[in-house]
């Protein structure tokens, strides 16, 4: 028994168009999968800025927890911390706003035993996309790209 696709071998993935079996025109005929709308639109990148409060901790502690979350979570770009806050920015991929809001709203919490974070909470998210990020930036109006990445003192 062969395995494979059928039609010629000589073909590229280009050449052949597949087909849907679970979806119809309304006419009843196949519809082939390049002619339908896709199911979930791609992934773009958000710039997400999220800052968290709570008691106050020891700088060099903190500093520790924030570098292993930049080593864990590898579209950190920076951190600026003092005893009692933080503010974290990143890119982050995700589908629309709402996801990556989600996916930003819970990394905090996630990371919080891994990288021995303290029991902060999340008191403030900024999620734009990356139009609107070079736009500002363009404008003056979002945090100058010559602040080094890493972590950083406020």
């Amino acid at each position: 028994m062969k395995r494979g696709r059928p039609g010629p071998l000589t073909r590229t993935s280009s050449e052949r168009a597949l087909v849907s079996v679970d979806r119809a025109a309304p006419d009843g005929a196949v519809v082939p999968h390049q002619s339908r709308p896709q199911d979930r639109p791609a992934a773009r990148l958000w710039h997400v800025t999220l800052s968290v409060s709570g008691p106050l901790t020891p700088l060099p502690e903190l500093r520790r927890g924030l570098e292993q979350l930049a080593h864990d979570h590898p579209f950190l770009l920076t951190s600026r911390y003092a005893p009692d806050h933080a503010e974290i920015r990143y890119w982050e991929e995700a589908r629309d706003v709402h996801d990556a809001a989600a996916l930003a709203l819970r990394l905090w919490g996630e990371h919080r035993s891994s990288a021995k974070l303290p029991p902060w909470e999340t008191v403030g998210l900024e999620v734009i996309d990356r139009e609107t990020y070079h736009q500002r930036l363009a404008a003056g109006h979002a945090p100058a790209p010559t602040i080094p990445a890493g972590v950083h003192p406020f």
